[in-house]
């Protein structure tokens, strides 16, 4: 379809050559010599693109420009003046312009202009595509190679860079390759974790960064020289953290961004209990048993994370003032936003913020938010959509304001699952979709990661036979009684609990205040 120009200058005339020119490239071009015939056009036939001459005659090119916005708001419009005047400039980029060029302008700009506002979704495209084919073949090639953790961490990036590129482009035809690279990574992936796991929490290996030393390594330090608000967002993936970053970014410099793994189960009562106390869940059990909560315990499994901070705090030997406030509820945030102020005086200040945990949660069993998050990316996008319009970003803002140190984590992520896999248990199995702990559990081996003794990964143990089994890649496990129906109800579903890219390999932040 040809692509509709309308030119608005009192020297159209003097145009004569450039209109020529685009017409040779296939444009149609509809010339004025007036503000005023601009806006009458502009009613009378639909136009892909304007250019508007700033100084005319009669009604200027600025009020021209306000009068087509309020007719037709999406039409691209590109102002062209002689005035370089800062005043100029800000008023017709308040109105919305696509673009700005100082006359004298040359054919090759006018084309470039074209090309940038009607034919840069399509470039991008070709040009994304292109880039990640080639792409592809780098990443099959590391995928084949033996990755260490710290290659693993850095091909997650990748994907998730690629991942959130594609689906932002016009032209889909790659996305399909690109799942099916991500299958093949995940399920690389949980071998990986299956043949190491249980080495690099024995200490027989060296370790990537974890979860239950991350307070010690990373944060600690911190509070030797400022004094940290840390928001943990619970069930915060990576590729969530990135569509997040740029909100960040209008307050924060990031100084520091990287992956670290979290803890087997990636479930909230081991994984954020872990991080609190600064020990692996086992370990919390023998020291301080008065806050652990095993699996049939009723309530709450994350009641006492205050109180596990307290005790790691003291082991690190930091006599601070601090505060810690969870908020699961949007009042509650608002509360705390609104008390901000009384958190200034403390030495530390950590937030633990459930949202994006109940958004999952939520999406499982509201068909409505199931609609709303269908996808990976809609999954995202009201990820992001929760934080632009919640406290937390008030909270955000707030920080930057009075200067202080944010640093944003989480316990772990979440998968999207699609497989089940089929499992036998006894009635006290726990209920979880990706991660089955008791006893006489009966299971394909070559499906699962299995511990057959829960001290050999630092899991408490509930009892003599007791083990734990973790669903790997997209997996989810279904009881053979109403198979069918459960995996209908919980495909296509956000869990957590297993080994999977989006589970283990968790964001940790530090971002400065501009």
């Amino acid at each position: 379809m040809q692509v509709k120009i309308l030119w608005a200058d009192d020297e159209i005339e003097l145009l004569k050559p450039h209109i020529l020119f685009l017409e040779s490239k296939g444009y149609e071009v509809t010339s004025v010599n007036n503000g005023s015939s601009a806006v009458d056009e502009n009613l009378e036939t639909d136009f892909d693109i304007i250019f508007l001459d700033e100084n005319m005659p009669g009604i200027t090119g600025l009020e021209a420009l306000e009068r087509i916005k309020k007719e037709k708001p999406y039409v691209p419009v590109v102002m062209i003046t002689k005035s370089e005047e800062e005043h100029i400039m800000e008023e017709a980029i308040g109105n919305n312009i696509a673009d700005y060029l100082i006359k004298p302008v040359n054919p090759n700009q006018i084309l470039l202009s074209l090309k940038k506002n009607l034919d840069s979704s399509k470039l991008v495209s070709q040009k994304t595509n292109s880039s990640y084919q080639q792409e592809f073949r780098e990443l099959g090639m590391q995928l084949n190679s033996r990755l260490d953790m710290d290659e693993w961490a850095d091909v997650y990036e990748q994907l998730v860079y690629w991942e959130t590129k594609l689906e932002s482009i016009e032209d889909s035809g790659m996305q399909e390759v690109f799942k099916m690279q991500k299958k093949e990574a995940n399920s690389q992936f949980s071998r990986f974790i299956s043949d190491n796991y249980l080495n690099w929490v024995n200490g027989v290996e060296e370790s990537p960064q974890m979860i239950h030393t991350l307070f010690k390594n990373k944060i600690n330090p911190q509070l030797d020289d400022s004094k940290p608000f840390v928001l943990v967002i619970d069930n915060l993936r990576f590729d969530q953290w990135k569509m997040l970053s740029p909100i960040f970014s209008k307050y924060f410099a990031i100084k520091n961004e990287e992956v670290v793994y979290s803890i087997l189960p990636t479930a909230t009562q081991y994984a954020r209990n872990a991080f609190f106390a600064g020990l692996m869940p086992s370990e919390i059990a023998k020291k301080y048993p008065q806050y652990w909560r095993s699996e049939d315990d009723e309530g709450s499994k994350n009641q006492f994370e205050k109180e596990l901070l307290d005790t790691n705090l003291k082991r690190l030997g930091r006599n601070i003032k601090w505060s810690y406030n969870k908020i699961t509820n949007l009042n509650a945030g608002k509360k705390l936003a609104d008390n901000f102020n009384s958190l200034l005086d403390n030495d530390l200040n950590v937030i633990v913020y459930n949202f994006v945990d109940m958004l999952s949660h939520a999406r499982t069993e509201m068909e409505v938010i199931r609609e709303l998050a269908d996808n990976e990316s809609a999954y995202r996008s009201i990820t992001v959509s929760w934080f632009e319009h919640s406290p937390l970003h008030d909270i955000v803002r707030k920080c930057a304001e009075s200067g202080r140190k944010v640093i944003v984590t989480t316990d772990h992520g979440t998968v999207r699952v699609t497989s089940p896999v089929k499992i036998v248990g006894e009635r006290s199995t726990n209920t979880n979709l990706r991660y089955k702990v008791g006893r006489n559990l009966s299971y394909k081996e070559k499906e699962v990661f299995q511990v057959k003794n829960p001290e050999d990964a630092f899991l408490p143990k509930s009892g003599m036979s007791s083990e734990f089994v973790f669903a790997k890649d997209d997996d989810f496990f279904v009881y053979p009684n109403n198979y069918n129906h459960f995996v209908k109800y919980y495909g296509n579903t956000f869990q957590h609990g297993g080994i999977s890219l989006e589970e283990v390999l968790i964001p940790y932040v530090e971002l400065s205040p501009k």
